[in-house]
């Protein structure tokens, strides 16, 4: 399971930029963020350095 949908949404970013951003289908984006489909983690790092944010964030909950 990951968590790019929710890094999207804290970040403001959306699922079409993030696709246009990596090369990556909005279809393969969305089943990312629904975690309908795994991204690769070669994928991951890609996506975690679009976004600014550490692989781990894309992958383990934050504490509240």
């Amino acid at each position: 399971m990951n968590r790019i949908k929710e890094v999207l949404k804290d970040k403001g970013i959306s699922q079409t930029w993030l696709s246009k951003q990596t090369g990556k289908s909005y279809n393969t984006i969305n089943e990312y963020a629904r975690n309908v489909r795994q991204p690769s983690l070669e994928d991951l790092y890609i996506i975690a350095e679009i976004l600014n944010v550490e692989v781990k964030e894309l992958l383990i909950e934050r504490k509240k």
